[in-house]
């Protein structure tokens, strides 16, 4: 009798599983399927979370994505692509407010709008930072390290070449989802020289890996690149085997429009969201244990805020009712800006890339220069300690180990030009995300606020000044021509305006729902990810980072993402 139970139990839940499916817009769900979990957001942390959740045949999920399905998107596979050769579609083509510290600028602020989303580098202090404000030591480096290996699929160098030397096979991941490699080509004559200049400056060192937590020096460049193509969250956690899970549906091409209570308000217990179509159709669909906003940086704050959770004067202003007052919805926004300079080489121009043969190359091998996006190097340092940013308004990195600067290193550019750009990675500016209107289909107000903390100006000078100190180098005397510009030691007020001319972000958008210790009146979410005083309602992406990696924010948030699917499949 009893095994005849557990052969009913299977058949049924075989039954309840079987219509595991892609559906490309609402009108194409079923209304009578259940979830255990519904994920907002297919961009970089919602596969990661559908993918590990459903390992468990018995846990059922609904995972949801505005963007379109990403399988067979070949302008999304090539690295190379990125902005110009990707389709529109796939971006969500937003624009920030006027910066005032930009000279009055709106800029471009691309996320994907696609599965796989935006989907590298942090520091040991910077996790161990976030213990420090959650009280939770499950956000420290010691306890994160063993989910950095398990998301990693480490694949060398993309062609196969020899990369003895420039990484360790020690801090690295073998057998995850995510491909991460090193460039194909390399190393050049400019590499080489970058190298040499490593041996003989102490100030800026070579460093094998920074994947260590201590990236430090002059490093090689590491990508999700792996097997030559772009290796998305969604291409990477999500292949074939994992969509024909019974217990994993998708839904693309639909927009979450807003999280509601399920019951009583009076509950809190926020498990049931809203799908909206611009014709005004509506649908809901509820959770059993929980709903999980991973729709980034804009869009998760966008959600709240829609929903009445957020400031209430603020969301009063615009016709919402105020379900669950929550002030720091959509503030706490810090990014990263980045400048460039720029100098000559005596090293004439070479012969632009023929496109039509890097892509037959790379359709026939996936290999060429179309599987590169980024330099082969990068420089991470650290701020003076006798510098003005640092003098006047203190150091704002997590610990030594941190870096204030990237340069990133580039050479073999038209007009023979060589140099790098700045990118300030402890800015002190804070900016939001708004609301222009109660209509979910309206871009909410990206104000990333550049520019506007007189540290980050004086840092950005600091960047450009370590950028100068390392090409002054003898190793690169016959490769100079002209020294690179502008220089911030020529005159402050030409430096000035060429940076709030040509600043630029990183799109590293983070702190948007920050975390915060369990019972602290700042913030949006637990250390446990559950948005605070609320039931059934989680947020898993860079949002809920509260200060913005000294590094590439991807690899954070894959590593948040993959803690966030321990946290949550605890509850299921």
């Amino acid at each position: 009798m009893k095994s005849f139970a557990i052969l009913l139990s299977f058949l049924l839940l075989s039954v309840q599983l079987a219509n595991a499916a892609v559906y490309q817009n609402l009108a194409a769900l079923p209304s009578n399927e259940q979830y255990d979990v519904i994920i907002v957001g297919g961009g970089t942390a919602g596969p990661v979370i559908a993918s590990r959740l459903t390992e468990n045949p018995r846990t059922t999920v609904l995972l949801i994505e505005a963007g379109p399905d990403d399988d067979g998107a070949v302008d999304l596979q090539i690295p190379a692509n990125y902005p110009a050769g990707i389709e529109r579609k796939h971006y969500w083509n937003y624009t920030t407010t006027p910066q005032s510290g930009l000279n009055g600028r709106a800029i471009t602020y691309d996320r994907g709008h696609v599965l796989g989303g935006c989907s590298s580098i942090i520091t040991d202090q910077d996790w161990d930072r976030r213990n420090g404000v959650t009280g939770d030591n499950g956000w420290r480096w010691n306890s994160l390290f063993p989910l950095i290996k398990r998301h990693e699929r480490w694949s060398g160098a993309v062609g196969g070449r020899n990369v003895t030397g420039q990484y360790d096979p020690a801090v690295h991941g073998y057998e995850g989802y995510s491909k991460v490699a090193l460039p194909w080509s390399g190393p050049n004559a400019f590499d080489n020289l970058c190298l040499e200049q490593a041996k003989t400056r102490s100030e800026f060192p070579y460093n094998r890996d920074p994947n260590s937590g201590k990236p430090l020096g002059l490093t090689w460049a590491q990508s999700t690149f792996g097997g030559g193509e772009r290796n998305s969250a969604s291409k990477g956690y999500l292949p074939a085997s994992v969509r024909s899970r019974a217990n994993l549906n998708i839904l693309v091409n639909s927009h979450v429009t807003r999280v509601l209570s399920t019951g009583k308000a009076s509950n809190k217990d926020f498990r049931t969201v809203e799908i909206g179509t611009t014709d005004g159709a509506r649908k809901t669909v509820t959770a059993k244990t929980e709903v999980v906003l991973s729709a980034g940086s804009i869009g998760t704050p966008q959600i709240l805020l829609l929903s009445g959770i957020g400031n209430k004067a603020e969301l009063k202003a615009l016709g919402i009712d105020a379900v669950h007052e929550l002030n720091d919805v959509g503030k706490n926004l810090s990014d990263h800006i980045a400048t460039v300079a720029f100098g000559t080489t005596t090293v004439p121009d070479a012969p632009p890339v023929d496109r039509a043969a890097a892509l037959l190359q790379w359709n026939q091998n996936r290999t060429g220069p179309l599987t590169e996006a980024v330099g082969h190097q990068i420089l991470w340092t650290r701020l003076p300690k006798d510098s003005e940013a640092i003098r006047t308004y203190g150091d704002p990195s997590a610990g030594s180990n941190a870096p204030h600067i990237e340069i990133a290193l580039m050479n073999g550019l038209p007009g023979q030009l060589y140099g790098g750009a700045a990118v300030l990675l402890t800015p002190q500016s804070r900016g939001s995300v708004t609301l222009a209107s109660s209509d979910p289909f309206t871009a909410p107000l990206i104000n990333l606020n550049f520019l506007t903390h007189p540290f980050d100006f004086a840092a950005l000078k600091e960047g450009v000044r370590a950028m100068k100190r390392f090409y002054a180098s003898p190793v690169f005397s016959s490769y100079i021509a002209t020294p690179i510009g502008p220089d911030p030691d020529a005159g402050d007020a030409a430096f000035e305006d060429f940076t709030r001319n040509v600043g630029i972000t990183t799109l590293h958008a983070v702190g948007t729902a920050a975390m915060s210790a369990k019972g602290a009146k700042g913030g949006v979410v637990d250390p446990d990810l559950k948005v605070k005083g609320l039931k059934g309602l989680s947020i898993a992406d860079a949002s809920v980072i509260p200060y913005v990696p000294t590094g590439h924010s991807m690899a954070p948030v894959y590593i948040l993402a993959e803690r966030a699917s321990d946290l949550i499949r605890s509850r299921c």
